[in-house]
């Protein structure tokens, strides 16, 4: 094992993290929004609207990530459709902004559909009688939603969407693809500079293990905390 190549190559490793991190949060903000969204048409009383919020689910859920990637990246470009580019944020974050934004509308679009699966379960497991009770003092449905069911459903589903941060943060790897600078791709750029085909891939999954392992454990804990103030 050879690891020299740290002394000239860390601040790629320092970079692509930083990168990771940042693709990662933007996706799952974005996939928390998408699956609120899509878990309360999935709960509509109108057909249409359960439709339309399943048949995402399901194409999404169904289909592999880097077809979606492709899609997204390629698909669009090919009908005229490209996320503008912004050289200076491009510059102090060291990607291409246009790609970069490809990559977190994948992987947001993806989340947002399990994101629905959480929410839908969380809603659902808010016990009935809230909404019921909420109703009748006069709450519009709409707003029992808002200020009773959701805010119990969020508190419920906290872990589960810390997970999904989790995960995005190992699937964002996929990105490195289509050239965008995170972890991985900063990996293979040493591998090919170096050509050490196998320690550079050791250090990225060593600061995989870091960014996950540490947030694992701190869900896990708030977790802990949210069942013990129940009792």
């Amino acid at each position: 094992m050879n690891f020299s190549f740290l002394g000239k190559y860390w601040q790629f490793y320092i970079v692509g993290a930083k990168n990771t991190i940042l693709l990662a949060a933007l996706a799952v903000i974005i996939g928390t929004a998408i699956g609120l969204f899509l878990s309360l048409l999935k709960l509509s009383s109108r057909k249409p609207l359960r439709f339309i919020a399943s048949a995402y689910i399901e194409f999404i859920r169904g289909t592999p990530l880097l077809v979606q990637l492709f899609i997204i990246y390629y698909g669009l470009q090919a009908v005229g459709i490209r996320f503008p580019d912004i050289p200076w944020i491009g510059t102090i974050l060291g990607i291409n902004f246009s790609d970069f934004m490809s990559g977190v509308i994948t992987l947001g679009l993806n989340s947002g559909a399990y994101v629905a699966e959480i929410f839908r379960a969380g809603i659902q497991a808010v016990d009935k009688g809230q909404m019921e009770a909420a109703r009748s003092l006069g709450m519009p449905h709409r707003m029992a939603m808002q200020h009773i069911i959701i805010p119990q459903a969020v508190r419920n589903i906290l872990p589960a969407l810390g997970n999904e941060f989790v995960v995005v943060i190992k699937e964002s790897s996929i990105v490195s693809i289509i050239g965008i600078g995170e972890l991985m791709y900063k990996a293979d750029t040493i591998r090919g500079n170096t050509f050490q085909p196998f320690e550079p891939l050791l250090v990225a999954a060593l600061l995989y293990f870091l960014m996950t392992y540490p947030l694992s454990k701190l869900l896990a804990y708030i977790e802990r905390r949210m069942h013990s103030g129940e009792r």
